[in-house]
């Protein structure tokens, strides 16, 4: 992997190079191993918390980990282009605009026991700032290349504070085109819920049950770009413990198999059915 610029990286983009980079602030990863109609990202898998935040922050490392999404990148990560955060949520928000990506507080909880000052904000921003540039040369790309491009937004949520019985899939796609791609984003949910998951866990899924794909990721590309549809995909972590700060590798690897199966013929099937 190569510790490379914005500008360096949006110039091997340009130039339909591949390439594995972080970013040279340690900020994003981008691996590119060929340059297919299809997109993986994962803006919520970075539990990185820079250290200048750590006396002035209120929330455990616990409290942090529990409303990120761990492994969402390992379960997208032998696709051809994957897109992935390093860090966490708590320092900027990728999937929210760059004028609310800086919480004040944290699901209820005062997050800093004192204002961030200005010149720590813009340091987080900037970082906000140049994944977007990187996103829109990347879909630029894409849509240049083939007309059109499906991007499988990935993510998980909490289904323990969830007072009643929740899908282990949750698609949200009130921001998407759905006079084109409702029919489509349905396909996508029903081949979600044949992923076979260890210890009796039933592949339950459903559309916008849990979330409804509000996020910035989502909304910026499909803002910016016409012919790309943005999935947004969350499982519930059943691939946790989230209670007591446990991973589960064999459910997580069973749902990277599942993905590595499901997304490349679906993707393929939007190809033919929008692109090509």
């Amino acid at each position: 992997m190569l510790k490379l610029s914005i500008k360096e990286i949006i110039r091997k983009i340009n130039a339909e190079e591949p390439f594995h980079a972080v970013s040279e602030d340690y900020s994003f990863t981008l691996k590119i191993d060929s340059y297919a109609h299809y997109i993986c990202g994962a803006v919520h898998d970075g539990h990185q918390f820079r250290k200048e935040l750590w006396d002035n922050c209120l929330h455990s490392e616990y409290d942090r980990w529990y409303e990120e999404d761990p492994a969402t990148k390992q379960m997208v990560q032998h696709h051809p282009i994957v897109i992935a955060g390093c860090d966490s949520r708590f320092e900027y928000d990728l999937n929210r605009a760059p004028e609310i990506a800086i919480y004040e507080d944290a699901w209820g909880k005062e997050l800093w026991k004192n204002p961030l000052k200005t010149d720590i904000k813009d340091r987080s921003l900037e970082k906000h700032h140049n994944f977007y540039r990187v996103v829109h040369a990347l879909i630029s790309k894409i849509e240049s290349k083939y007309g059109g491009a499906i991007v499988y937004d990935m993510h998980s949520y909490n289904w323990r504070r969830w007072d009643r019985e929740v899908p282990v899939i949750n698609l949200g796609t009130i921001n998407i085109d759905n006079s084109r791609y409702a029919s489509f984003a349905e396909s996508w949910c029903s081949t979600l819920s044949n992923i076979k998951l260890p210890h009796n866990i039933k592949t339950t899924s459903g559309i916008n049950d849990t979330f409804q794909g509000n996020g910035y990721f989502l909304k910026y590309i499909t803002q910016n770009f016409n012919n790309t549809l943005v999935l947004a995909t969350e499982f519930s972590k059943i691939y946790c413990h989230e209670l007591q700060y446990i991973m589960y590798p064999e459910v997580v690897h069973s749902i990277q198999n599942g993905l590595n199966n499901k997304i490349p013929l679906h993707a393929k099937t939007f190809y033919n059915q929008f692109i090509g």
